[in-house]
Parts: structure tokens; sequence; C-alpha cells
């Protein structure tokens, strides 16, 4: 069953899109076509800016029902929509590329899911679109969830902001111990000292250990403002790297065999500090209160805007596949 979230369906025709405004902020936008024969990309090319002033009223765009739907059209689509390809930096978890820069959206345990967060947000830079489209979708469950970050920052005490203001994130990730991603993937070298290098661009410290581990630690902010709309966003990755995001039965078993520094990553205050247990659970409750969902079908397109909007899945049964391409870094 489709959410209330998912809101009058925007016709299209040949020229120009004939659309209703969909309410409030924090609802997706859903376009689809007036005849079959409509070319998606053609119509996309010629109505570029139009996209993308909704993209940023709305945070994400839902393209439904065109018939020459595909992963290569899905590529013509993000190409036609924006100026650059953007690079999956630190990757945290596994994706498999399929073919130029698609890759298969995050391949997770199907029977867990995957926390709301912003694509990059622990880095220095990151996609500001972010795309997917459905080639299969599940046969139970397995819908993309979203929320605002607009309206996630509203529900936040103003007390519980200026702390995270003064003394932002700090993000702790541990490489090549455990579950964890060697470092030699997640920077995608085998020298050490282009990793080192790469850090002190960064501003991560680091720290080798035995058996050719590393350790990285690194502040950044827990809010940003658009670079188009100049809105406050919560726009960070503090609660999808703490453990608390974790499923309890995978946090309890993680916990068993490593002591909470030595996770693949965790978060803290900027200053070292353990986020007090209230504190997590007021930001779970403030994006518990603006998430949205809605169900796939086969040949979906969905254009997010990667600052406004914070993404996720549920859990799902069955096979699913769901390809993903980012664009657009900021800064560049």
């Amino acid at each position: 069953m489709e959410s209330a979230s998912v809101l009058e369906e925007c016709l299209l025709d040949e020229q120009v899109a004939s659309y209703q405004m969909a309410g409030e902020q924090g609802s997706i936008q859903v376009l689809s076509p007036t005849r079959p024969d409509i070319d998606l990309v053609g119509w996309a090319t010629q109505n570029r800016d139009w996209l993308t002033g909704m993209l940023h009223t709305h945070g994400a765009i839902l393209l439904r029902g065109f018939a020459k739907s595909s992963p290569f059209a899905f590529n013509r689509f993000i190409r036609a929509t924006s100026t650059q390809w953007a690079p999956y930096r630190e990757p945290a978890t596994p994706r498999t590329k399929v073919f130029g820069n698609i890759y298969t959206s995050t391949e997770y345990p199907a029977e867990h899911e995957i926390p709301l967060h912003n694509e990059n947000s622990h880095c220095t830079s990151w996609p500001t679109k972010i795309y997917f489209m459905c080639v299969q979708p599940s046969q139970s469950g397995g819908q993309t969830h979203f929320a605002d970050c607009r309206r996630i920052l509203r529900h936040i005490p103003q007390d519980v902001l200026d702390g995270f203001i003064q003394r932002k994130w700090l993000y702790i990730r541990n490489f090549g111990s455990g579950m964890a991603f060697t470092w030699q993937k997640v920077f995608a070298t085998d020298s050490r000292a282009d990793v080192e290098a790469y850090c002190q661009q960064n501003g991560m410290d680091y720290t080798w250990a035995e058996n050719d581990t590393l350790r990285v630690r690194y502040t950044r902010e827990a809010i940003k403002y658009h670079p188009v709309t100049g809105e406050a966003l919560w726009f960070n990755h503090g609660l999808s790297f703490n453990p608390v995001s974790l499923p309890p039965e995978v946090r309890d078993s993680l916990l068993q065999d490593a002591s909470i520094d030595e996770l693949a990553y965790n978060s803290f205050y900027g200053d070292g500090a353990p986020i007090e247990p209230e504190v997590l659970e007021l930001l779970i409750d403030a994006h518990r209160k603006e998430t949205r969902y809605f169900n796939w079908q086969a040949g979906d397109i969905l254009m997010l805007d990667n600052m406004l909007v914070a993404h996720g899945r549920m859990p799902f049964a069955g096979d699913r596949l769901i390809l993903a391409g980012m664009s657009d870094s900021y800064p560049v």
C-alpha cells in the first residue's frame, strides 16, 4: 500500500510539465507521463531547470510509468539532469559496480533496516544529488524511506542543537579488523603514504596498528546550509555511525568481540564524550516523526536532493535490485 505521503501525480506533456503542487515540504512529488511514447531523457533535457526547481522545493521526485525506463536510460537521465558524476567516497557499506558510474544500492542483509542517512555526509564533500532506479521490487517490504532534513532540525530542542553546533560530531572508523572494510578498499590504494596524504587533506587523524589495521578520527559539523536555498539542515552521519542504529542483536554480538573503540565505526561529541542515551533517543524520534515511505514499482526512478532529504531502506523478503548513481559534488 502506498503511503499517503505520496501526493498527487504530476502529469507531463511533450513540451511543458503541467502539474499540481504537492502540499508541504517532506512529501515526494510523483511525475508520470500522459502518453506511453514520451521520452523521459528527452523531456528531462528540455525541462532540466524546472526539475531542479522542483527538487529544491520538495527534495524528492519519483518518476513512474515511463515505458523506456532501463539501466541505460537511467544512466542517461542522470547525465541529462546533472553537471558531473560524483565519486562514492570513503564507503562504509558494500555496493557492486554495474557499469560506468552506476552501482547497486547498498548491499545490506535483507532482514535489517538501513537507517536514514545522507550519502557521504561524514566526508568533506558529498553528492548533492543521488538517484535510484528499481529493476526488481522485492516480494514484500524493501520500501525506501526518507525524511526532510529541514523538518528534522525543527524537532531538535535548541539546547541540543547548540551543543552539537559548538562540539560537532567526532567519527571514529577502524579498518581491517572484524567486519570492517580494509583501508585498501575504502581509500582505493595499497599505499600507506597515499592514505596519510588523504587523511591530512581531509582533516583526519590516523593511527596504524598491528596486523595492518588503521584507525581514523575526525570531526565534522552537525548542521549544514543548502548551497542553493540557504536553508539550515540536519546533515551528518552521527546516528548512522553510532551503535544505536544497529539491530540490538547485531550490536550485542559485535560488542562481545570488540570494545566500543574497536567497532568498524562509531560517533561521539566532537570532544570525545559519549552521546547521552536520552539525546540519541531524541534524535531518533526527530527522524521518526518525519519519516515517509513508498513502495517501489519496476522502472521507477527516484531523484533526491542529498542535502535536503535523508534516505534509507526497510527490511524485505525476496529478490530486490535497486541501482544507484550520484552527481554534482559539493563543495566542488
